[in-house]
């Protein structure tokens, strides 16, 4: 028997006779239970299965079930091997979920079981113990599986896959199912088919009064609206700004790519405080409309104007990102070959560059889209009496109503626009072909713009972007007098209520500052979270670049799918599926976490593919042909190669991390709080200075991550001509 199999039954064993099995107060990696251990809080699966819930003894038979196979004769025979593994892990696996779900908060969950078992207790969440032996059991079923032969006898990549698989289903899967369930749960606690209609079908759902009177739709339209304004116009401001930065020669476009990304490492509800500074009633824009011209100031910014505005602003960045890359990659030679065909430049344009960028529009439309659905923030200082269904879904979990049912089914609703949205990407897509970098000599030179083409470029986006300069320049500002809109004397108040420091006289450091503990667990949550979700990102994409198994198209749609759920139904999901037990962890700091690993961890899957398309096969059959393990080849051969991915993926989680809101809104706790619901906080409190000095804080840091990024990334380079000064700069920016 190898020494790995050896590990997982010690583990088992550790886990099942030693260690806590359920979820303790101190948290779930402390070893405070050492010091002061008592059974009834830090007891084991098997002490507290020989004292009082005798239905964990079961656990002992497939957990120990394996050491029969130290015998030499049982061990020698492949399939008895395999099958004690594969059953083991199976039975146990099962029961240990079927257990799990029977007991919770109160009890019995089925009466059924009361009537066999009798009452019980209580039951907490799992623990390390709990944990470590689970895992055990799905180890059991995947070396089972490989001594079959399954995927060549690999026990790390059907032990990958597996791991993975649980993973998904459990932290995205399974809040998602608890989501649609809570929707047919009546107020009495039973499940009603009406209970779920009746809040389906709604006019404040629903409702299409404003065709026809002064009343406001119902709030899916205003959100489909909202989202469709939102796309369109990000999506034309991102193609604007890729379009200068690559196919002109605009002497400032380094500037103009700063300020076009900028936004994207700012919280989002902040562009909305930005606004009111500029353009509420005692805004600097509105005060001097009303000095210069008489224009009295109006709330304008509060409502559809407001949110369309703040939501342009902050999801701008993401569709600049996706389609420079698109206008990058466009062949040259298709170009040329057009232009010897003596088209004009307006015809080149339309027939050749614009088609071959639909696949970038289309996924910026999408992510546009999506972003203004799952937005939170902007809507919520900047709503006024215009409702969407993310703002509905937070008021119907915290707000007085709480009604658990009413916000599954807005969740439904909202999930069900970005599947749809999906689909109808694809079919406008449809399977035409985009290929434009072949491998083949393609060093030629871009078309230039045609002067109308430049020209509303120029108009456009150079304005926008002063804008984002002087909304900007305005957040900084703000942080340095005593009340915007009312006193403007210089001050520093705000930066020493937030981030004060002080020194007593034995010279220990006090953190004053009222920012300091939410920052500091923003911090932390980020970089715990980082790590965990470049590795099963670079992981996944291994599998799917390099392996061939059934079930790989649902395997990948199911890695990608938390990408496609807006933030708001993953926190939501959260709350639901988490705040009882078998798995209770709301209001502790492990669900910060788990929710930004998955929330994520799709963007270090497709960075991972993106990169594992680029390195040749061949490199691992010569890894294979010197005896080295598929975890040796991963280990010492790809993961050098993925440095960039990595570190892209790395970076990219930080950042979403540090700057989230519309998930983590339901899942931050006293204890821990983290810098975007501070902000938040202080808003609602009309504090807007000490807003401001925090959220210039985080795009400091920001700002920093995305210099280092740079540095260890770098540019891509794609071997182009570049032309003279006064001529069109092939690629830039790269």
């Amino acid at each position: 028997m190898n020494k790995l199999v050896v590990y997982w039954i010690l583990a088992g064993s550790l886990g099942f006779t030693i260690l806590p099995w359920y979820l303790v107060d101190d948290g779930f990696f402390s070893f405070y239970w050492l010091l002061e251990y008592d059974i009834d809080y830090y007891g084991s699966g098997f002490l507290k299965g020989l004292l009082y819930n005798n239905w964990l003894l079961p656990i002992v038979i497939p957990l120990f079930l394996p050491l029969i196979l130290f015998s030499s004769k049982l061990r020698l025979n492949p399939k008895i091997y395999s099958n004690i593994f594969l059953f083991s892990g199976l039975i146990g696996f099962a029961y240990f979920f079927i257990q799990g779900f029977s007991i919770g908060i109160r009890g019995w969950n089925y009466e059924f079981y009361e009537n066999i078992f009798g009452e019980v207790g209580r039951q907490y969440g799992v623990g390390i113990g709990a944990v470590l032996t689970v895992g055990t059991f799905i180890f059991y079923i995947t070396h089972g599986l490989s001594s079959r032969g399954w995927l060549n006898g690999d026990n790390f990549i059907v032990g990958s896959i597996w791991f993975i698989i649980i993973l998904v289903s459990l932290f995205v899967f399974f809040p998602i199912l608890t989501m649609f369930n809570k929707a047919f749960i009546s107020s009495d606690g039973s499940y009603q088919l009406l209970n779920f209609s009746n809040k389906f079908v709604n006019k404040g759902i629903w409702g299409i009064d404003c065709l026809y009177s002064a009343y406001s739709c119902g709030v899916v339209w205003n959100t489909i609206f909202m989202g469709v304004l939102t796309a369109f116009s990000s999506t034309f401001l991102g193609l604007g700004f890729a379009l200068l930065i690559v196919r002109t020669n605009f002497k400032f476009k380094k500037l103009i790519r700063l300020l076009s990304i900028l936004p994207i490492i700012t919280p989002p509800f902040v562009i909305g405080l930005a606004i009111i500074i500029l353009f509420g009633r005692s805004g600097a824009v509105s005060s001097f409309l009303d000095w210069g011209f008489n224009i009295e100031p109006s709330r304008w910014i509060y409502g559809l104007s407001g949110i369309w505005f703040a939501q342009t602003l902050a999801f701008t960045p993401i569709s600049f990102l996706v389609l420079i890359g698109v206008v990058e990659s466009i062949s040259p030679s298709m170009e040329e070959a057009s232009q010897t065909l003596r088209a004009s430049r307006w015809k080149v344009f339309t027939t050749v560059t614009f088609p071959l960028m639909r696949p970038g529009i289309a996924n910026a439309f999408l992510l546009g889209f999506i972003e203004s659905l799952a937005d939170f923030g902007n809507p919520l200082v900047l709503g006024g009496d215009y409702n969407v269904l993310s703002t509905e879904i937070f008021f119907a979990v915290v707000g007085a109503q709480y009604d658990e049912s009413r916000a599954a089914v807005l969740a439904i609703i909202l999930l069900s626009l970005v599947l749809i949205a999906f689909l109808l990407q694809n079919q406008w897509l449809g399977k035409k072909s985009y290929v434009s970098i072949t491998g083949k000599g393609d060093s030629g030179v871009n078309s230039i713009l045609p002067t109308s083409v430049k020209f509303l470029v120029y108009f456009i986006i150079i304005p926008w972007s002063l804008m984002t300069f002087v909304i900007y320049l305005m957040i900084i500002f703000g942080g340095f007098v005593e009340m915007w809109g009312v006193n403007h004397s210089f001050t520093l108040k705000h930066y020493i209520e937030a981030f004060s420091v002080h020194i007593t006289e034995t010279r220990d450091i006090l953190w004053t500052g009222t920012a300091w503990n939410s920052f500091s667990v923003t911090f932390f949550v980020a970089i715990f979270s980082a790590p965990p979700t470049a590795a099963i990102g670079i992981l996944t994409a291994y599998l799917l670049t390099r392996h061939k198994f059934k079930g790989k198209n649902a395997f990948e749609f199911g890695t990608m799918l938390s990408f496609a759920i807006p933030g708001t139904i993953i926190g939501v999901s959260y709350v639901f599926a988490f705040n009882t037990p078998p798995i209770e962890i709301t209001g502790t700091g492990i669900i910060l976490v788990i929710s930004f690993v998955f929330r994520n961890m799709p963007v270090g899957v497709r960075a991972g593919i993106a990169a594992m398309n680029q390195l040749d096969p061949h490199l691992d059959e010569a890894s294979s042909t010197l005896n080295a393990s598929s975890f040796q080849t991963f280990k010492n051969i790809i993961l050098p190669l993925l440095k960039p991915a990595i570190i892209a993926s790395l970076v990219f989680s930080f950042v979403r991390a540090m700057t989230a809101i519309s998930a983590v809104i339901f899942l931050v706790s006293a204890n821990y709080d983290l810098a975007t619901s501070y902000i938040l906080g202080r808003l609602e409190n009309n504090d807007y200075g000490l807003a401001i000095v925090y959220a210039s804080a985080l795009i400091v840091v920001m700002l920093i991550t995305i210099v280092i990024m740079q540095l260890l990334v770098g540019k891509r380079k794609l071997g182009r001509r570049k032309l003279s000064d006064n001529q069109l700069q092939g690629n830039l920016g790269g």
